[in-house]
């Protein structure tokens, strides 16, 4: 009896062992779509996400939810903005260009890495 208990755990245990392994593939795709992304996809990640760029809060943006509309639409941003730096530079520090801007320094106050910013800009530039 002894021996069929030892067996049976032993066999217990290489199936929850094989489970395991089988989901290490589907965890190992999960990880790889989300390196796939591309720069515009996680900018717009951080402009919708309401504790990071939270766009929404102000502008209206094409496939947005619950926009606002303190600012202007985001759209024609390439004639908007043909120099694509200009318009890094609004993100980073809107007061710059009109002191009297309502729309947060995102980069002066550290609200967004150097790097979301330039994923922000490259989503903004696409609309």
């Amino acid at each position: 009896m002894r021996q069929f208990s030892s067996i049976l755990s032993t066999a217990t245990s290489v199936a929850a062992l094989l489970g395991s392994l089988m989901l290490a593939p589907a965890m190992a795709t999960a990880a790889e779509e989300a390196k796939a992304m591309t720069p515009i996809e996680e900018g717009k990640e951080i402009a919708f996400d309401r504790k990071k760029g939270n766009c929404l809060a102000c502008h209206q943006i094409a496939k947005g939810e619950l926009a606002g509309d303190i600012g202007p639409p985001l759209v024609g941003m390439q004639t908007r903005f043909p120099d694509k730096t200009k318009l890094r530079a609004q993100i980073w520090d809107p007061t710059k260009a009109n002191p009297n801007s309502m729309m947060p320094p995102f980069g002066r106050h550290k609200v967004l890495s150097e790097d979301e910013i330039d994923k922000v800009v490259e989503f903004i530039y696409s609309l």
